[in-house]
Formats: C-alpha cells, sequence, structure tokens
C-alpha cells in the first residue's frame, strides 16, 4: 500500500522522535536508579517507601483519561515538548524535597507529565508510521529500553562517586532539556490538522480497541511480575548466590530491548496476528520453564524467552491502535493505555496475593496464562499488519 510522503524528510522525523523516546527512558530510569538512595536520604520505612511509590502511578491514572484529549487539541508536538520540560523538572523535585508528602505531591506530576510524554511520543511515532511502508513502533520502543540501561548505568556511577540524586537528576534534566529543545523543530505538527471531528474528553473504546487493550491488560501484567518479583524469585526459589539475584531481571531487561529492535523485522515478516501469537507463546513458554525447572541458568534462559515474548506487544498494540478509523490517535492510544497500565497496577499485587497462599512458583504459572490469553485476543483483531 502507497503511503503519503510527509512535507520534510522522514529520517529527520525519525531521529527526532528517537530521541524523544530515548529522554522519557533516560529520565524515568534515572529516578529509579535512585530510589533506595532517596528512601535512606527521608529515613523511609519499608512500608512507607510503598506508600511513597504508589504517588507515581497515581498521577499516571489521574492523567490517563484526559491525555488524549489534550493531545487532540493541541497536537502530539506541543505536548511532547511541554510535557518532557516538566517531567525533566519534577525529576530534579524528586532529589529536591526532604518530606515525605512534598515528595508524593512531585511524584504525582512527574507521573501525569510522563504520561502525557508517553502518549504524545507514541503518537508521534504512530503518525510517522503511516508513511512508511514497512513496521517502525519496534525501534522507538526500543531507544526507550536502551535508554533504561543508560539511565541504570548513569545512576550506578553516580552512586559509586557519591553524588547526591538532587545534582544527579540536574545534570540529567539539563542534558534532556537541550536535546528536547533541539529536536521540536523537527518533530511532526500534521496530527492536530487531521482531526475530522470533536472528541469527548475521555474516548471509550470500541470492540478492537477494547481487544487490544485486553492484550496490553496481559503484558503489563506479564511484565510487572518480571519488573517487581523476579529478584525475589531468584532469591527464594532459585536459590541464587546474593551477587547473581540481579541478573534475572537484567536478562529480561536485556532481551525486551534486543527484541524490540527485532520486533519490527518479524512484524513485516509475519504480520501483526502471528507476531502476537508467538509472543504470547514464548512469554507463556518462558515463565512455565521457570516454574518446572528453577535452576539458575535454565531461569535466566527462560526470562530470556519472557523478555523477547513481551518485546513486541506494547509497539505493536500501540501502533494497531494508533490506527483507530474512529478515534484520533492520540485518543485511541490513551484508551488502550488506559487499560493495559490497570494491568500494570493489578500485577505485582495480585503475584503477592497468589504467593502468600501457594507460593511464588504458583504464581508464576499463574502469570504464564497471561501469555495464552494474548493468543487467543490475538486472532480477534482485525488488523494483519503493521
Amino acid at each position: 500500500m502507497e503511503r503519503p510522503a510527509l512535507n520534510h524528510a522522514t529520517r529527520t522525523h525519525r531521529i527526532a522522535i528517537g530521541v524523544a523516546f530515548f529522554v522519557y527512558g533516560l529520565c524515568f530510569a534515572s529516578w529509579a536508579s535512585r530510589i533506595p538512595d532517596i528512601k535512606n536520604m527521608l529515613g523511609l520505612s519499608e512500608g512507607k517507601l510503598g506508600i511513597v511509590l504508589f504517588s507515581l502511578p497515581i498521577g499516571t491514572l489521574v492523567s490517563l483519561p484526559i491525555s488524549g484529549w489534550i493531545i487532540g487539541r493541541l497536537g502530539s508536538k506541543h505536548i511532547v515538548f511541554a510535557a518532557a520540560l516538566f517531567y525533566t523538572l519534577f525529576l530534579v523535585g524528586i532529589g529536591y524535597w526532604g518530606h515525605m508528602y512534598s515528595l508524593m505531591a512531585n511524584l504525582v506530576l512527574f507521573g501525569a507529565s510522563g504520561n502525557l510524554l508517553n502518549i504524545a511520543v507514541n503518537t508521534q511515532a504512530v503518525t510517522l508510521s503511516n508513511h512508511y511502508a514497512k513496521p517502525i513502533m519496534g525501534a522507538f520502543h526500543g531507544m526507550w529500553s536502551i535508554a533504561g540501561f543508560v539511565g541504570a548505568g548513569i545512576g550506578a556511577l553516580m552512586i559509586d562517586r557519591h553524588i547526591v540524586p538532587f545534582h544527579h537528576f540536574m545534570v540529567i534534566a539539563s542534558v534532556s532539556t537541550l536535546c528536547i529543545i533541539g529536536i521540536t523543530t523537527y518533530l511532526i505538527s500534521e496530527d492536530r490538522t487531521i482531526q475530522p471531528k470533536k472528541e469527548p474528553l475521555f474516548a471509550i473504546p470500541d470492540k478492537p480497541l477494547a481487544v487490544l487493550g485486553a492484550i496490553a491488560f496481559c503484558a503489563m501484567i506479564g511484565e510487572g511480575a518480571l519488573y517487581d518479583w523476579s529478584g525475589i524469585y531468584m532469591e527464594q526459589v532459585v536459590r541464587a548466590d546474593k551477587q547473581l539475584v540481579g541478573y534475572g531481571l537484567s536478562a529480561f531487561l536485556f532481551s525486551m530491548a534486543a527484541g524490540r529492535f527485532l520486533s519490527d523485522w518479524t512484524v513485516r515478516r509475519f504480520g501483526a496476528k502471528t507476531t502476537l501469537v508467538l509472543s504470547g507463546m514464548l512469554s507463556a513458554a518462558g515463565l512455565l520453564l521457570a516454574v518446572s525447572y528453577p535452576h539458575f541458568g535454565t531461569v535466566i534462559f527462560a526470562f530470556l524467552m519472557v523478555g523477547i515474548g513481551s518485546s513486541a506487544i506494547i509497539p505493536l498494540v500501540y501502533s494497531l491502535a494508533g490506527r483507530s478509523g474512529r478515534l484520533s490517535p492520540g485518543s485511541a492510544l490513551a484508551a488502550v493505555s488506559t487499560i493495559g497500565f490497570c494491568g500494570f497496577l493489578v500485577g505485582p499485587p495480585l503475584i503477592g496475593l497468589i504467593a502468600e497462599f501457594t507460593g511464588l512458583r504458583a504464581a508464576y504459572a499463574v502469570i504464564a496464562s497471561m501469555g495464552i490469553f494474548i493468543i487467543i485476543l490475538a486472532t480477534k483483531i482485525k488488523h494483519t499488519t503493521s
């Protein structure tokens, strides 16, 4: 299918959007890398830290319903610029506040601005992908994953040099702000002008978008299982040495980053439905392998499988949602993200609840069923290519 050309060089747009994804991932990873230091600086107990950390998803959840409407009214280009600047500002604020409640308020705003940036930059990516004859969404999400590695590495260096989070975040915010200012001119501005009709403040997804949202929900539950519980699984079930506990999460993150750069080729070669089916199979098989043979080498290989299986799902779901015929890309992405994000919130406590009664291995076995649901849901989507 022939696709219309943009007024400017698509390669320049692609670089600019890729930088925006990188900035988003870098800021988030920078904050995550200093959570233990912030806990110690404020003298927070584990319980109070849990309350503080819940502030960020509250900000995300509050802003999700209105993000699509705002982007539709102002255009994703302007929202990328504004949200990124606020995101870096609130990143610095995380390191500034010395009181628990001030930090919580800051994290709510950090989560809200991060979500706006997420939806806006994905809207940019979807708009650009409509002008390419081949899928490109996976590579953009791969940039976010690479930024996570870079941000974690810089965080480790800052910790080793005993640099306080405030000064660390100032450096990251300064570099990120310069990057955003530099790329804004090269972002796409056409997505605002193609809105044919006014949309409600919160768009209720139709059946195709609901299916995509359900796939995102299942995928986010699986990702939450690895992000929050892989270390505990390595420690309590695998009985890995303390210095090896983090290798499980590292394997998952590495394979997810690599898989996202490969996912565009997979979609182009096999199509969207087949890619989602394969992703669900790999995710389910990986978790079941980790449950069946909880030995260090086997579990590392299993988590690599889960990372590869998870890598294509969210970029592909976003790409398909952005082509909704009923809603603008921003509104469609916000609707799907709202459903998917609920899975990210539900996943970790669900594992804890199941593990409390049946053990962590059984909990991971239950989460493996999410891959089966993805396979079933993938057969119901109408799109065959991305």
